[in-house]
């Protein structure tokens, strides 16, 4: 290992040892905000440090069986000693690499909650009817997860599909894993209104926005037009009776929230806030990520089959994801929730990206 890392990992390692102190001193452990900021940092380089300290042992391994290597004259032993020092070298190596990836900074939004929005692209109802696909998915996974989702606002077809729907996701590190499902998404299978079992091909957007704090995205209410209407679809009696539906308009940026899914206008203002800080979170991400900026644009285009970020083949059980290159014959299991593999292979291929710049 060369010097400058090693000297890095060591200084994390004393960062690692003086949080620990500091979260145990009374003024830190009685105040909940410094010692939440203490714990998240160290939580982030625990991982690190245990793997530095793996290394470290493999190595006095390697610097051992080398000693033997030149002092030992038994035979039998020394094919046992070389055996441990080639597998020894092996796996130094390997986890050196796994050093310099834990070293690549963090998404700082790795964190927070998540607003996803889902949206009917190309392909009509069946188009509409896969978003409700997704929906399902996301729902699936984020139970499995023990992550919680609540709808913000939908719009519902005839046959059961979505136009549109929108909701948050809370729950540990939701960001980290879901922002990869941003972009759009194929699906290519047999309508149940298709006569001649001809394969149709539609498109799905999915926005995945971190959740902003009020601290984070303050907003003038003067640029603000509020408009309020009666919420259509299924939502019990307030259905077509009162005006508890909201539209927000933010006059600066154009952008238009609307939220209908809660009775009462008060909730359906504060989940349409909620949503308008996260956009323009979004926007403000694009604006000073010189890596990430192209991030929310690529993730909701115009719908077209050919901006496509994954496929999802139902005559082939196939789900491919186009970033990466990756197929995996198990759509099925996919659509249930069992995205883990995908998210997975998605998080190293851009730790090793961001590695290599």
């Amino acid at each position: 290992m060369e010097a400058r890392l090693r000297e890095k990992l060591e200084a994390l390692t004393l960062d690692h040892e003086h949080l620990a102190e500091t979260m145990a001193t009374p003024e830190v452990a009685m105040n909940p905000n410094v010692y939440r900021k203490h714990a998240q940092k160290y939580a982030e380089l625990s991982d690190l440090v245990n793997a530095f300290v793996r290394y470290k042992h493999e190595e006095e391994g390697l610097g051992e069986a080398q000693r033997m290597l030149h002092d030992e004259n038994d035979a039998d032993l020394l094919d046992l000693v070389r055996e441990e020092h080639d597998r020894l070298k092996i796996s130094l190596e390997k986890r050196e690499e796994e050093l310099r990836l834990l070293l690549v900074p963090k998404d700082p939004n790795d964190e927070k909650n998540t607003i996803i929005e889902i949206r009917a692209g190309t392909g009509g109802e069946e188009a509409a009817l896969f978003a409700a696909n997704l929906f399902r998915m996301y729902s699936r996974f984020s139970e499995i997860r023990g992550w919680k989702i609540k709808v913000m606002n939908s719009n519902v077809t005839g046959l059961g599909g979505f136009k549109e729907i929108s909701f948050q996701v809370t729950g540990e590190s939701v960001y980290s894993l879901m922002k990869w499902e941003g972009g759009v998404h194929r699906v290519q299978r047999v309508p149940n209104t298709e006569t001649q079992g001809r394969i149709h091909t539609s498109a799905v957007t999915v926005a995945v926005l971190p959740e902003a704090e009020e601290v984070e995205i303050a907003i003038d209410p003067n640029e603000l037009q509020i408009d309020v209407y009666r919420s259509s679809g299924p939502g019990g009696q307030s259905v077509n009776t009162t005006d508890s539906a909201v539209r927000i308009t933010h006059k600066p940026t154009g952008l238009v929230v609307m939220c209908q899914d809660e009775k009462s206008q008060h909730k359906n203002k504060a989940q349409a806030l909620r949503v308008l800080r996260a956009r323009l979170l979004a926007a403000k991400i694009q604006e000073e990520a010189s890596v990430r900026a192209e991030e929310r644009r690529s993730q909701v285009r115009t719908g077209d089959r050919s901006e496509k970020i994954r496929t999802y083949n139902f005559p082939e059980n196939r789900v491919t994801d186009h970033r990466i290159q990756l197929s995996l014959y198990k759509m099925k299991e996919i659509l249930e929730g069992d995205l883990i593999d995908l998210l997975d292979a998605l998080n190293v291929a851009d730790r090793a990206a961001r590695l290599a710049e």
